[in-house]
């Protein structure tokens, strides 16, 4: 295994990704629906990560055009399932379907809008939703950072309320287990490492860690407000003296809003080079996000993770409606 992912990817940085690849690989692999993979990338995606042995992809989209994007890209979807539909929006709903009826446990997106597949998963009685509100992670893979960094939400819920953020923190919180982190850290973002009444930021962190000590937030330490310098980097949390398991230290980091985690999440990686994976939680299936824009071990991370978290039993917050 380890073998065919050097063969794919090759043997050099992002040992994040590559850990978390490596651990999806020792577990059972996952019945994946992949709406609508009519394009090179997404059609390699999921033959990738069906090679490597932890997916096994079923493709769901207009058979005829999978088949000719896979001729033109030479991708081998040899002995892979091919549901045929007629066009995007009956690949989403086919996919959401599958993986309703319990036949798959993650579901994948392919060359379609992710709104258009998100719609499907939405959709109050034919689609995917859980009592646990849906939400987005990214996963990054930081230079320099000692670990996998999970930001949160940076794609799906623009302003989330205070009761919206609980279930945003428990879906990251049951990844990070997910993916094996021990202790986990998460720091609730805002502009300043004070509450102050005129910032809403600041009133939603006091609350979400009140309720942490309440056991209404649990698998986690939490910590915030917390600026970001305060979050991510032992010196600053020291010169303004903060005292926390979570400052400096954290590896789960909850934005304010889509807005700012979108901007936090893109800034690490136009910046700072970083890599991120993504994935939506909050269904009755993981679901795979990826971009034509990212590499293929990041295509695979995005995969693994899902994985992982279809791997781990769900808590009883996250059950079926």
């Amino acid at each position: 295994m380890l073998e065919a992912l050097a063969e794919l990817v090759g043997n050099g940085g992002h040992e994040k990704f590559r850990h978390l690849v490596e651990r999806a690989q020792q577990l059972d692999p996952v019945i994946t629906a992949v709406a609508h993979p009519c394009d090179g990338v997404s059609l390699e995606s999921a033959a990738a990560a069906g090679k490597l042995g932890f997916i096994v992809p079923i493709l769901v989209g207009p058979e005829a055009r999978i088949r000719d994007v896979a001729t033109s890209h030479g991708i081998d979807i040899g002995g892979l399932e091919i549901v045929d539909t007629e066009h995007s929006h009956a690949a989403a709903a086919k996919a959401v379907e599958i993986a309703r009826s319990g036949r798959a446990g993650a579901l994948m997106k392919g060359s379609l809008h992710t709104d258009e597949l998100m719609a499907a998963v939405v959709a109050r009685d034919t689609g995917l939703r859980t009592s646990r509100r849906i939400s987005h992670c990214f996963i990054m893979d930081v230079p320099n950072y000692p670990n996998a960094l999970i930001i949160t939400d940076a794609a799906v819920n623009i302003a989330p309320g205070l009761v919206d953020k609980v279930d945003i923190i428990q879906n990251a919180i049951d990844l990070a287990h997910a993916m094996g982190v021990e202790e986990v850290r998460v720091a609730i973002l805002s502009a300043t490492e004070t509450v102050n009444p005129a910032v809403q930021s600041t009133l939603d962190a006091a609350a979400l860690c009140k309720m942490a000590d309440r056991g209404q937030i649990t698998g986690a330490v939490l910590d915030g407000p917390l600026a970001l310098d305060n979050a991510i980097s032992p010196e600053a949390a020291a010169i303004k003296e903060i005292v926390s398991p979570v400052a400096g230290r954290a590896n789960i980091l909850v934005a304010p809003n889509l807005e700012a985690g979108n901007m936090l999440a893109k800034s690490l990686s136009f910046l700072a080079g970083a890599d991120a994976a993504g994935i939506v939680l909050g269904a009755r299936v993981p679901i795979i996000l990826t971009s034509r824009a990212d590499s293929l071990l990041t295509r695979l991370a995005s995969c693994a993770v899902a994985v992982l978290a279809a791997s781990r039993p769900r808590s009883k917050a996250a059950a079926q409606p």
